[in-house]
C-alpha cells in the first residue's frame, strides 16, 4: 500500500511540474519596438557641385611687338603691383622715340624763327604808324606792314599746332618704350607663364599673353543650383563645402549673390533641352593657397537650421488624427501601455524631424513590435516572478 502510495505522489508531483511549465511559458505577450526621442540639430538644404575660382585672374600681354629679352618671374611666385616681369627687345622703340623727339625739336626751331620773323614785322608795322600818322609813308606801305605782321603770327599759331601734334608723337614713342618692360598690374600670383627669351611676340592683330596673375588670397566658389532649388536660395545663406582631397573638412561661408541668368545664357546655341543651373557665388579666405583654381566643391546651402532640438526619425511623424493633428504612439515602460500623443512638428528635412512640443527627451515612441516571452516562476529556477526571453528581436531605441 504505501508502495503505490509513493508512485501516486510522484506521478501528481509530475503533472503539477509539467501543469506549470506550460502555463508558464504560455504566458507569452507582444511589446513595442520603441525609439527615444533625442536631441540634435537638423538642416533643410540643397545640394550643388561648384568649381573654386580665383578672386580675380589677369591676363598680362606685351601691347607692342617684340622679342623677349628677359622673364624675370616664375610660375607660382609671388608678385606686387609694379613690379618688372619681362623686358622686350627696345631698339625699334628707343629709335622711334628719338626720331619723335628730333621732329619735334625741328618744329620749335621753326618757331623761334617765326617768332623772330614776327618781332621783325612787328617793329617795321610800328614804325609805318608813326610815319603815316605824318603822312611820310603811304596806305599801301602801312597795310604791307600790317599784311607781314599777320602772317608771321598765323605761322606761329600753325607752329604751335605742329608742336601739339610731335609732342603727342613724344608721347606716344615714350609709352611704347616703357612697354617694352612688362609690369604686374595688381598683386597676385603667377599662375601661367607662357612665353620663353629668345621668343618673339607680335601684338598688330591681338595683344599676346604673357602672363596670368591670379589673386589666391580668396577664392569664389560657383555653384551650380538647379532650377528646381533656385526659388529657394537667396544671398546671405550659410553654405558650406568640401573638396575631393580632403572630403571630412567642412569649410564655412555665407552665399553672396545668385546670377540672375543661367549659365546656359553665354552660348547663343544653347538645348532648351538640357538642365537649367543658376551660379551661386560665395567668397572663401584661401590664406596658405590650399585651394586651387578649378577644384571641385561638393557644396551644401543651408535653407533652414534647428540645434539642439527634440528630434524623431522623420518616418514616424506621417500618422495624423481626423483634424490633422501628427499623432505618435508612446510606450510607458512602467505600465507596459502605448497611448497616442498628439505632437507638433517643426523643421523637417525628410530625414528627421523637429519635435516643438508634446514630447520629452527620452520618452519611447512606438516603431514596431516584437514578441517577448515572460517565464513563470518554476520550483528552484528564477526565484519569485521569474524571468523574460526576448523571441523577436532587441527592442530599437532603447525601448
Amino acid at each position: 500500500m504505501a508502495k503505490w502510495l509513493a508512485v501516486v505522489v510522484v506521478l501528481a508531483g509530475g503533472g503539477f511540474a509539467a501543469w506549470w511549465f506550460f502555463i508558464a511559458t504560455s504566458q507569452a505577450a507582444t511589446v513595442p519596438t520603441t525609439v527615444a526621442v533625442g536631441r540634435g540639430s537638423i538642416e533643410q538644404t540643397v545640394l550643388a557641385s561648384g568649381v573654386l575660382e580665383a578672386n580675380s585672374l589677369v591676363s598680362v600681354g606685351a601691347e607692342v611687338s617684340g622679342r623677349i629679352e628677359a622673364v624675370h618671374v616664375a610660375l607660382g611666385q609671388d608678385v606686387k603691383k609694379g613690379d618688372l616681369i619681362a623686358e622686350l627687345d627696345s631698339l625699334d622703340q628707343e629709335n622711334a622715340l628719338k626720331t619723335a623727339q628730333a621732329v619735334l625739336a625741328g618744329i620749335e626751331a621753326q618757331k623761334r624763327s617765326q617768332a623772330a620773323t614776327l618781332v621783325k614785322a612787328q617793329a617795321a608795322l610800328d614804325r609805318n604808324q608813326q610815319l603815316s600818322a605824318n603822312s611820310l609813308v603811304s596806305q599801301t606801305d602801312l597795310e604791307t606792314a600790317q599784311a607781314a605782321v599777320d602772317s608771321a603770327a598765323a605761322q606761329i599759331d600753325q607752329l604751335d599746332a605742329q608742336i601739339a601734334q610731335s609732342e603727342l608723337s613724344v608721347e606716344s614713342a615714350e609709352l611704347n618704350l616703357a612697354r617694352t618692360k612688362i609690369v604686374a598690374p595688381s598683386d597676385g600670383t603667377i599662375v601661367a607663364l607662357l612665353v620663353e627669351v629668345g621668343q618673339t611676340v607680335s601684338a598688330s592683330q591681338t595683344i599676346p599673353t604673357i602672363v596670368k596673375i591670379a589673386d589666391l588670397d580668396t577664392m569664389v566658389i560657383k555653384a551650380e543650383i538647379s532650377e528646381a532649388d533656385v526659388v529657394r536660395v537667396q544671398a546671405g545663406q550659410r553654405v558650406y563645402f568640401t573638396i575631393l582631397g580632403e572630403p571630412d573638412v567642412q569649410i564655412d561661408a555665407t552665399l553672396r549673390e545668385v546670377e540672375p541668368a543661367p549659365t546656359s545664357i553665354s552660348s547663343d546655341t544653347a538645348s532648351t533641352d538640357s538642365a537649367v543651373y543658376y551660379n551661386g557665388l560665395f567668397d572663401v579666405p584661401n590664406p596658405e593657397h590650399k585651394l586651387r583654381i578649378s577644384m571641385t566643391a561638393q557644396v551644401t546651402i543651408v535653407l533652414a537650421e534647428v540645434e539642439n532640438a527634440l528630434t524623431l526619425p522623420s518616418g514616424l511623424v506621417t500618422r495624423k488624427d481626423p483634424q490633422g493633428n501628427v499623432m505618435v504612439p508612446v510606450f510607458d515602460p512602467q505600465t507596459e501601455q502605448v497611448a497616442p500623443r498628439r505632437i507638433e512638428v517643426g523643421l523637417n528635412n525628410n530625414v528627421m524631424a523637429e519635435i516643438k512640443s508634446g514630447l520629452d527627451e527620452g520618452e519611447q515612441v512606438v516603431s514596431g513590435t516584437s514578441t517577448v516571452v515572460r517565464t513563470g516562476q518554476t520550483p528552484g529556477i528564477g526565484g519569485p516572478g521569474g524571468g523574460m526571453m526576448m523571441m523577436g528581436g532587441p527592442r530599437g531605441g532603447g525601448g
